[in-house]
C-alpha cells in the first residue's frame, strides 16, 4: 500500500532512506496547513459528541479528554469548548488513575463507564470519522489522489493503528490510512 505511517520523531534522513521518493505529510497538531486540520486537536467546531444527544465539541481530543474519568475526577465538559489545541490533556499525574470514559454526557448512557478499547470504538472512532467525512474530506481526497502518484508517509507521534492494542496510544495517522484504503475498524 502506498500509504505508510511513521513517527514524527524520526529524522528526515531516516524517513527518506526508509521511504525514498515518498511524499511526507505531518498530520499532527504541529504540522503545516492544511494538514494540521487532520489532527484530533484541531478545533473544527460542531463535532457531535458520541452518545451525548446533540452536544457538540470543538475538537475530537476535547471529546476524548472531556469524557475521561479518573479516580477522583469525573468528566470535564469544559474540554469540549477548548479552541486553542493546547490545555486539552487531563493526565494521570494530576488526576490519578484513569477508570475509563463515560459513555456520553448525562442521561442513562452517561452512567456507563467504558473500558479503554470500548471507549476507542464508541467515542474516538465515531468522532474522528465524522471529522474525516465532514471537515477534511478535501484532504482525504487529496491523499487518495496522491497514492496514485507514489508513496505517501503520514507522520504522527505514535504509529499504533490497532484499536485492540491498548498498550500505546492510537495513531490518528494510522486511522487516516485505514479510512483512505477503506479498512476502517469496526465500532
Amino acid at each position: 500500500m502506498p500509504i505508510h505511517v511513521a513517527s514524527r520523531r524520526r529524522s528526515a534522513t531516516s524517513l527518506a532512506t526508509a521511504h525514498p521518493g515518498a511524499r511526507i505529510i505531518d498530520v499532527t497538531s504541529k504540522g503545516p496547513q492544511p494538514w494540521v486540520r487532520m489532527s484530533p486537536f484541531y478545533p473544527h467546531g460542531d463535532i457531535p459528541v458520541p452518545l451525548s444527544g446533540g452536544t457538540v465539541a470543538q475538537s475530537v481530543e476535547g471529546i476524548w479528554q472531556a469524557l475521561k474519568v479518573f479516580q477522583d475526577h469525573d468528566v470535564d465538559a469544559r474540554k469540549l469548548d477548548v479552541v486553542s489545541m493546547t490545555g486539552l490533556k487531563r493526565t494521570v499525574r494530576k488526576y490519578g488513575p484513569v477508570l475509563g470514559h463515560r459513555a456520553g454526557l448525562g442521561g442513562l448512557d452517561g452512567e456507563e463507564l467504558l473500558p479503554y478499547e470500548q471507549a476507542r470504538r464508541r467515542i474516538f472512532l465515531p468522532a474522528y470519522r465524522w471529522v474525516l467525512e465532514h471537515n477534511v474530506a478535501d484532504l482525504v481526497d487529496e491523499l487518495r489522489a496522491a497514492t496514485g502518484e507514489g508513496d505517501v508517509v503520514l507522520l504522527d507521534y505514535t504509529v499504533n493503528g490497532d484499536v485492540t492494542d491498548t498498550s500505546s496510544a492510537l495513531s490518528h495517522a494510522a486511522l487516516i490510512r485505514l479510512y483512505v484504503i477503506d479498512q476502517w475498524p469496526a465500532a
